[in-house]
């Protein structure tokens, strides 16, 4: 177990950005437990094995385009040919009689080509007079046609395992007949806020008090992530209910989340509680906002001490605990989408810890793609979380950013 030092600590002295997603995947354990669902339900699911497909996709040798189905053996070495429509050839109706040398059916994209045919001409390069066609040299034996399986070969994998599950990927196993799948079971995640000043939505304050709106967000963000949540609402500020909140949500996930209570003030009570029932791995992290950040376990849950600061909260949250969710749900095929692209405004820094400042990026009168800072970057500043679209990341060792010059963005789509 390492803890590392309070907030009066030098810079150089707390955990990396980079250290910190280290320890936090070494902490992951995927779940195992699995459950079979139908199509629709499978939607954000992780698929919990193969895929395989049951048939060849598409299951026929059919038209790429609307034309004429003919023989290979019919095609001009020069000039033109003639030949003799005999039938037409419609999607999900094919033709099935037999074409000879000299005849050709006239068929519709997606239909099925009849079986002495084996070559499509497109219908915008023939010439057709009544029930006979002129086709001119040039074309190649083979065109304008589908094989069975091109797409998807009969018994192999089209999803993999750990795959979280797309509305593209619902069409493609409805296009395979695929009813069901089996899909990881959602993960357990229970969290509360904690802070004597706090208040719930409705509520009157009274002099000092705030509202709580970590929990709105902490909600917001795990929907997004697809878990089953429990909300233990705002615990007091005491070290016989901090324990008794760790005690109930313990119980209750494979992932608790609190949000205030990990600095050093007399009554921050989280990380010592965790400390003395659990385990603290970390707290202490070069970054800004979210500088103290409790990560880890309670019981045989995962734990993470979010700030209480609404930033904070988020800014860790979509850097830290998100990408541990993913990993425990067992999703196996996410990256952070990071992009370098010029700030049109100066950018505030110190060296000494990551900065996630809140950017808005969007395209200059060129049509390049640029960012520019919201406003104000204090970690109260909720609103600018809400305008932002993006992460402006500045790098450990730097200092201010003058306007155009190259940063590091990472956009919240996708993310958030």
């Amino acid at each position: 177990m390492t803890t590392l030092p309070g907030c009066d600590a030098p810079t150089a002295d707390l955990l990396s950005v980079e250290a910190a997603r280290e320890h936090i995947a070494a902490l992951v354990t995927p779940v195992g437990e699995s459950e079979t669902l139908g199509l629709r339900e499978a939607l954000d699911r992780v698929l919990a094995a193969d895929v395989l497909s049951p048939i060849n996709v598409p299951p026929h040798t059919n038209s790429a385009m609307d034309g004429y189905a003919i023989r290979s053996g019919d095609l001009p070495a020069e000039g033109e040919a003639q030949l003799d429509v005999v039938g037409t050839s419609w999607a999900g109706t094919p033709f099935d009689g037999a074409v000879n040398s000299g005849q050709c059916v006239r068929i519709m994209t997606g239909a099925r080509l009849p079986d002495d045919t084996d070559t499509v001409i497109m219908q915008e390069h023939v010439t057709r007079e009544g029930d006979t066609i002129h086709i001119t040299a040039g074309h190649q034996a083979g065109q304008n046609v589908r094989h069975p399986g091109e797409d998807i070969q009969q018994g192999k994998a089209v999803l993999h395992a750990g795959r979280r599950v797309t509305p593209a990927d619902l069409g493609v196993l409805a296009s395979l007949g695929v009813p069901e799948v089996p899909v990881l079971r959602q993960l357990r995640v229970a969290f509360f806020s904690s802070g004597d000043e706090l208040r719930g939505v409705g509520e009157k304050l009274e002099e000092g008090q705030i509202y709580d709106s970590n929990r709105y967000t902490l909600h917001g963000m795990l929907t997004r992530l697809g878990v089953d949540f429990t909300d233990l609402g705002v615990i007091r500020d005491t070290p016989e209910d901090v324990r008794a909140a760790f005690e109930k949500a313990a119980g209750m996930g494979d992932v608790v989340i609190t949000t205030g209570g990990v600095s050093v003030g007399d009554a921050d009570f989280i990380k010592d509680t965790l400390a003395q029932m659990g385990e603290v791995n970390f707290w202490k992290l070069a970054m800004k906002p979210g500088k103290p950040l409790a990560v880890g376990r309670l019981g045989e849950a995962l734990f993470f001490g979010l700030p209480g600061n609404p930033v904070s909260v988020m800014a860790t949250f979509y850097q830290f605990v998100q990408p541990a969710l993913r990993k425990m749900a067992g999703e196996t095929a996410h990256e952070r989408l990071t992009l370098r692209v010029r700030t049109m405004t100066p950018l505030k820094k110190h060296p000494g810890r990551t900065d996630f400042q809140r950017g808005i990026l969007h395209h200059d009168e060129n049509g390049e793609l640029v960012v520019r800072s919201t406003g104000m970057q204090g970690s109260h500043v909720l609103t600018s979380m809400s305008l932002a679209n993006c992460f402006i990341i500045l790098p450990r060792d730097s200092g201010a950013i003058e306007a155009g010059e190259m940063v590091e963005v990472e956009p919240f789509a996708g993310m958030i």
